[in-house]
């Protein structure tokens, strides 16, 4: 497993942006894809965005495609989540997890987690 911390929620308004970032500790970020999810108040946890080890493959879930974008940063052991177009639908805590197997969209094969950080979108 390894340890992540997400960072970048708060509060904002409709139509506006957050960045998301996620850090992880020890020398084999580059070894596992990584994920975002999300989780709303009374809801299950959602896929979010996932991207491969090397970038080449990234997955959106269809209500955030085209408004968010994942990238990362092997080098500073970084996951970062760009969202932008923000609506108050997408209020939830966001959870970065790692994956040591193919790049997917299910939280049960994601074998670490972070803490979660919350994300507010007021209308």
């Amino acid at each position: 497993q390894v340890p992540l911390v997400e960072s970048g929620g708060g509060l904002v308004q409709a139509g506006g942006s957050l960045r998301l970032s996620c850090a992880a500790s020890g020398r084999t970020f580059s070894s596992y894809a990584m994920g975002w999810f999300r989780q709303a108040p009374g809801k299950e946890r959602e896929f979010v965005s996932a991207i491969s080890r090397s970038a080449t493959i990234t997955k959106y879930a269809d209500s955030v495609k085209d408004r968010f974008t994942i990238s990362r940063g092997n080098a500073k052991n970084t996951v970062y989540l760009q969202m932008n177009s923000l609506r108050p639908e997408d209020t939830a805590v966001y959870y970065c997890a790692a994956d040591s197997g193919p790049v997917g969209v299910s939280a049960g094969a994601y074998e670490s987690w972070g803490q979660g950080t919350q994300v507010t979108v007021s209308s």
